[in-house]
């Protein structure tokens, strides 16, 4: 399985999905937004930090165990960091597979995994209930949700 990781402080550059192969019968792409409202408050935006070093690491670990039991061709992996306004991706995946349920199984638990213990924390701001500066919200270390 070819693997791609990034992380990016602008806007993430959704790359033109290529077909290594005729054998690709499944692209599923998921993007994580941001949503205007928190805990009912609105929100301009989220902050997002991440211990990269760290966070590639658990994310090829993750794609490993993933690839054991649900083999894919390719995934892109792009996460957003700093300060990413409402309504535009923080995460993008995607999955290329032969056969859409491996694929869909795959992206489904690399999102999940990404909520549990991958380093990327998203900052609330305080008006919207966070805790403010310098402290992030979430102990499930997730990214975009």
């Amino acid at each position: 399985m070819k693997l791609h990781l990034e992380f990016s402080h602008g806007p993430l550059a959704i790359p033109p999905h290529e077909l290594p192969s005729r054998e690709i019968g499944s692209v599923l792409e998921f993007q994580g937004l941001v949503r205007e409202l928190e805990q009912g408050e609105a929100l301009t935006g989220l902050h997002y930090e991440a211990h990269e070093p760290m966070a590639r690491k658990r994310l090829e670990a993750h794609a490993a165990e993933l690839q054991a039991v649900h083999p894919v061709t390719e995934v892109t992996f792009m996460h957003r960091l700093g300060w990413v306004p409402v309504g535009e991706a923080a995460v993008f995946i995607r999955v290329l597979s032969s056969h859409r349920a491996e694929g869909l199984l795959y992206l489904s638990g690399l999102v999940i995994r990404l909520k549990q213990d991958v380093p990327v924390w998203k900052m609330v701001p305080p008006s919207a209930g966070g805790a403010g500066a310098g402290v992030f919200s979430g102990a499930e270390g997730g990214g975009a949700s």
